[in-house]
């Protein structure tokens, strides 16, 4: 397996990749050639064949970025990354590129899209769907039944209540309390949210 990025989200996934013990690292890609090790590792330039070579994690934390390289590239995307001491049910669906953190739970019949992010210790409960290129933080929890639009950043310790529905390309702030649903493209804090700002880009 290989990662894109040479960034502090990556760190991470490379400390997951050794956790799984699923063997060594293909290549570290990143398209800065002022960066030439990482955490110890080589840094390579993103060639088409080092693209190719193996399997690809984005080890890039912004959500936007993520969404336009996956674009970008014409790649194989990795399944789905699982540190082993996340708590998955067997009844969710994880797609590919997806990367779950250390003692994240994810329960019954919850789906997550492609190239998420499900942050150290977050919870998400039983039947959530989840978009492409979402971030949930580190001690986010959402309850039942919540949905979060693609390309939506929920903020560390934010809370969801069951059954909300919150749009894409929307910023959930440190700490906030959702208790009614969130339309798109809007920043939200404070308990409970509020909106502080309307209209990034969808």
């Amino acid at each position: 397996m290989s990662i894109y990025g040479a960034s502090g989200h990556s760190k991470v996934i490379l400390d997951l990749l050794y956790a799984q013990q699923q063997g060594q690292l293909g290549y570290l890609l990143d398209d800065n050639t002022s960066i030439t090790t990482h955490m110890g590792f080589p840094v390579h330039s993103p060639s088409p064949q080092r693209l190719k070579a193996h399997p690809l994690i984005l080890g890039i934390g912004d959500n936007e970025t993520r969404r336009r390289l996956s674009k970008a590239l014409a790649v194989d995307y990795a399944v789905a990354l699982i540190h082993p001491s996340a708590i998955c049910s067997p009844s969710c669906q994880i797609a590919e590129g997806t990367v779950v953190m250390p003692a994240a739970v994810i329960n019954a019949d919850t789906h997550i899209g492609r190239h998420a992010i499900i942050n150290t210790a977050a919870v998400i409960e039983h039947d959530c769907r989840l978009g492409d290129f979402v971030h949930v933080s580190p001690n986010a929890a959402l309850a039942g039944g919540v949905e979060v639009g693609s390309g939506t950043h929920i903020g560390i310790g934010a809370q969801v209540i069951q059954g909300i529905s919150i749009g894409k390309n929307c910023r959930i702030g440190a700490g906030t309390v959702i208790i009614k649903d969130v339309p798109d493209g809007v920043t939200l804090v404070g308990n409970p949210g509020r909106i502080i700002k309307k209209d990034h880009s969808s």
